[in-house]
């Protein structure tokens, strides 16, 4: 027996993987919901508190902002300070924001509960996905958790816009932020009871602050820059001057990361795993296909076609079950397919429903130019997300299992905020001044086409990743059957 099993053994000790996963799974869903069941209430939050244009984006950027950019810190600190512990304190901390929120009397109240949510997803999501991947290390049941989170974190963002669209017309905005309460109230007791505390952390080195502080200032400077350029072009001055400064102080925690006394933010040595850089690469640019692919969607129904917002997120219900039934069909292709096999195919799969997405007219309809390229689209898209936190998670220590997962919920918010404000840009220039139905659906055409090349790039990068070496009993199991093979 190896050394390591005992250690497993008492890390594990009391531990209830069942409970573990479902509360991994309401957390997930919770944070994924967030990221879009505003979306389809923001006419109503607008006139309710009394936001200007250009304010209300920023009830979705306060949000993508510290989530994004805070998500490192929170994996550093998941592994730093205990795994149940920063997953604790971000579920309360999301639940009581989301409260706040729900009461806020002026612009300024909701952002800042928004940015607090962000903050609180930032520490709960890598210690999430690090207790799971702690709870199921190998084998069928590591395959079965991964699809129930997958199909979960999926499930939040697609019907976040049924939920969110529901609530806005039935009950009231402020209900897109009550919303949140149980659920953080529910994952927070799961948590407390199925949850084990785990071995004490590790305290050898000091914190680096420094390269936190860079790190985080870095991503949300570059996230600001770019979701700003509805208001500022790409080649003005203040976009220029912004993405400028983001970039040197990214420069900056990288140079720091290497030659710091301290113990390092992220290992840079990390991303010579080709495993761990190629699901990185991968899912930023899901992310940003995906998230742009959301907005143009809901933007068509209601703009082009004239759909209700509680019908436009109805029109999303056949999305979130593809991509259930995806998730569930990598769970049993993943017992015999490698996870870049699954990333390739499915991919390829989604950039075929975007393309077909692509192809919608202002005199459509639902039937015709929305139901069949979801299902295509978001089967295709369930198949990715299980197998891309198995590959980014591949060769990775124990103790560094809340930075990988931090990385790739990095990777993935990143890329949908940058390129959200990317596609919405390109949107906006094709439609041009004249702003009409046909001006519009051409516009929102050409985004979705381009989420299509994003998601071809994305399956290209999965091909990087290298197959999972076979299980030390399977080698053996091999190395038995070929001497039976050889002749006495």
């Amino acid at each position: 027996m190896r050394n390591s099993a005992g250690g497993n053994m008492a890390a594990g000790a009391g531990a209830r993987p069942g409970l573990t996963l479902a509360a991994v799974a309401v957390a997930q869903f919770m944070v994924s919901l967030d990221l879009s069941v505003v979306n389809l209430g923001l006419p109503q939050i607008a006139a309710g508190l009394g936001f200007g244009a250009v304010g209300l984006t920023w009830v979705i950027h306060a949000y993508a902002l510290a989530f994004g950019g805070l998500l490192l810190l929170g994996g550093k600190a998941a592994d730093r300070y205990g795994r149940k512990r920063v997953l604790l304190l971000g579920l309360g901390l999301f639940g009581l924001a989301s409260f706040a929120g729900g009461f806020a009397q002026e612009p300024g109240h909701l952002v800042a509960a928004r940015a607090a949510q962000g903050v609180g997803a930032a520490a709960l999501a890598p210690a999430a996905l690090a207790l799971l991947i702690a709870a199921f290390p190998a084998g069928r049941a590591r395959v079965r958790a991964f699809g129930v989170w997958s199909a979960m974190n999926a499930a939040g963002g697609a019907l976040g816009v049924l939920i969110g669209g529901v609530l806005t017309e039935y009950a009231g905005w402020r209900w897109v932020m009550f919303v949140n309460v149980p659920m953080a109230a529910g994952a927070l007791a799961l948590a407390w009871r199925g949850v084990a505390a785990g071995p004490p952390p590790s305290r050898g080195g000091r914190p680096d602050v420094l390269g936190a502080v860079l790190a985080t200032a870095g991503m949300t400077l570059l996230v600001f820059g770019v979701v700003r350029t509805d208001q500022h072009a790409w080649t003005s001055p203040v976009t220029l001057t912004t993405l400028a400064v983001a970039a040197a102080l990214l420069a900056a925690f990288v140079q720091v990361e290497r030659t710091t006394r301290r113990e390092p933010l992220v290992r840079l040595g990390l991303f010579a795993n080709r495993s761990v850089a190629g699901a990185n690469a991968s899912i930023l640019l899901v992310g940003a296909a995906m998230a742009s692919a959301f907005y143009f969607m809901s933007l068509y129904l209601q703009q082009v076609l004239d759909t209700e917002p509680a019908l436009t997120g109805l029109m999303f219900l056949p999305f979130a079950l593809g991509v259930v039934a995806g998730s569930v069909l990598a769970v049993k292709l993943g017992y015999r397919l490698a996870p870049r096999t699954l990333l390739v195919f499915g991919g390829l799969l989604t950039a075929a429903g975007f393309a077909w997405f692509g192809l919608i007219s202002a005199d459509g309809a639902f039937t015709t130019d929305v139901l069949g390229p979801s299902i295509v689209a978001s089967v295709g898209f369930g198949l990715c997300l299980g197998p891309v936190v198995s590959a980014g998670s591949a060769g990775v220590a124990s103790h560094e299992a809340g930075t990988a997962s931090a990385l790739l919920n990095s990777s993935r918010q990143i890329g949908a905020s940058l390129g959200l404000a990317a596609l919405g840009t390109v949107a906006h220039n094709r439609t041009g001044p004249a702003v009409t139905p046909e001006t519009l659906n051409d516009g929102y055409a050409l985004g979705l086409t381009l989420s299509a090349a994003l998601l071809v790039a994305a399956a290209l990068v999965a091909l990087t990743i290298p197959r999972p070496a076979p299980p030390q009993a399977d080698q053996a199991e091999r190395v038995g059957d070929r001497r039976k093979d050889v002749p006495a």
